[in-house]
């Protein structure tokens, strides 16, 4: 896994002001040094969701190390009056020494469950607040969203394609979330470069522009790669387009890409007429503003590949995870906060996921200062992620968090797949 920072951003200034504005008085009254826990958990999944994905914990992991306060960063502190001399030298020598502990990426969640507890003085771990929650808030979102199409399109693969809708950063963070949800390939580079997955891609309407009719377009692509390539045949008319896609590369052309109109109808025109000039092992790609519930809507369709783009980026309506970052825990006694529809349980928590002998999911058991009476079928969800500020080496890789979501979502009962709102697929029992 890479060390180095995604963003060109410091690390360490990933915060909100107001983190700053309690470190400064924790240490000027004393309590900055208080051991404290701090859980990530998210009060109720966004709205239509009736589960959530585990993803960001290796991104976080790649960023913990840099979380250093630089000369130039405490200076910039200074000088603008967000912190003062005392806490300015703390800084200058911050480091995060306690441990954190973790659901494996690929885990479901469900309302309540502890998806990371962080544990130190007071004044480190609240300093990592911002951090945590905006690369678990974002990639949760992403994973989540990306599942609900790997379960719509059956089987069928998937290639994210939607860096050019969202930030440079979150769009390398996007691709990683929907691999790791299921998604076969990615379009964007950086990603495949930093994460080691397949990268896929067709071809854009201008390639087609460019040249001076379709059929020039589509005999120098072919050239040029072969017939293993994707033609796009819908920048003119569509029948044409396709017989002259198979007119450029013959009937071994591997596939055409369908971008616009009615994508159902379009199928299964493209399927007849490929059909009919012997065609028949040619692929169909279509993309187009794809989510779950457009991509379930051609299930019956002959589509054999599907492009999403900005639904994937942006969550599918969800754009983030709803996860909150609060202390639950101080000087190994519970706290509670009461705020009206806000509350908080006190106490680190434990939590199993409790299965029949079938391996269906019952429920989630959270147990608050204290860890759940062990019935058979039962399966820890936390793992170390780090200990006395050091990383811990083993972290499953994507591939591995990627079967770990597969298992996941053919555990739970059937109905949790739904993409109908309803009832979260897994309910999670909180004990004292």
């Amino acid at each position: 896994m890479p060390n180095s920072a995604q963003s060109s951003q410091p690390v360490s200034l990933m915060t909100d002001h107001y983190e700053f504005t309690m470190v400064s008085a924790a240490l000027s009254d004393g309590t900055a040094e208080r051991p404290c826990v701090f859980e990530v958990f998210a009060r109720r999944l966004p709205t239509g969701r009736r589960y959530g994905v585990v993803a960001g914990i290796g991104r976080l992991a790649e960023l913990l190390p840099g979380f250093r306060f630089s000369e130039a960063d405490v200076e910039f502190l200074r000088s603008n009056g967000v912190v003062d001399e005392a806490t300015a030298r703390w800084l200058a020598d911050y480091r995060f020494g306690g441990d954190i502990d973790c659901y494996n990426e690929g885990e479901l969640f469900f309302p309540g469950s502890p998806i990371l507890t962080v544990s130190g003085t007071f004044a480190e771990c609240v300093l990592l607040e911002t951090l945590i929650l905006s690369v678990l808030n974002h990639d949760c979102a992403i994973a989540a969203g990306a599942a609900r199409m790997v379960t719509a399109a059956r089987g069928r693969p998937l290639i994210e394609m939607g860096s050019r809708r969202t930030h440079e950063d979150a769009a390398m963070a996007s691709a990683r979330a929907a691999y790791l949800a299921g998604f076969t390939t990615t379009s964007n580079l950086a990603a495949g470069r930093r994460y080691g997955i397949p990268t896929a891609g067709t071809s854009a309407h201008a390639f087609t522009l460019l040249h001076n009719d379709e059929q020039a377009a589509f005999a120098s692509q072919v050239a040029k790669l072969g017939v293993d390539t994707t033609l796009l045949v819908d920048t003119y008319d569509i029948t044409q387009g396709i017989r002259n896609a198979v007119a450029a590369a013959g009937t071994r052309l591997w596939a055409i890409r369908i971008d616009s109109g009615d994508l159902d109808v379009m199928a299964h025109h493209s399927r007849q007429l490929l059909d009919s000039l012997g065609a028949t092992d040619t692929k169909i790609v279509v993309s187009g503003d794809l989510d779950e519930y457009a991509i379930a809507a051609l299930a019956a369709a002959p589509v054999d590949i599907y492009g999403a783009g900005t639904a994937v980026v942006t969550g599918s309506g969800a754009p983030t995870a709803n996860l909150v970052y609060k202390l639950v825990e101080v000087d190994g006694s519970p706290v509670v906060k009461r705020s009206e529809n806000k509350a908080t349980v006190g106490g680190r928590k434990t939590a199993v996921r409790r299965h029949k002998p079938t391996g269906t999911v019952v429920e989630e058991v959270v147990v608050s200062q204290g860890t759940p009476e062990p019935q058979p079928g039962d399966r820890p969800l936390q793992r170390a992620l780090v200990r006395g500020g050091e990383l811990v080496a083993d972290l499953p890789g994507l591939d591995d968090s990627r079967e770990l979501l597969r298992q996941g979502l053919i555990a739970i009962p059937w109905e949790g797949l739904k993409l109908s709102p309803g009832d979260p697929s897994v309910p999670v029992v909180m004990l004292s």
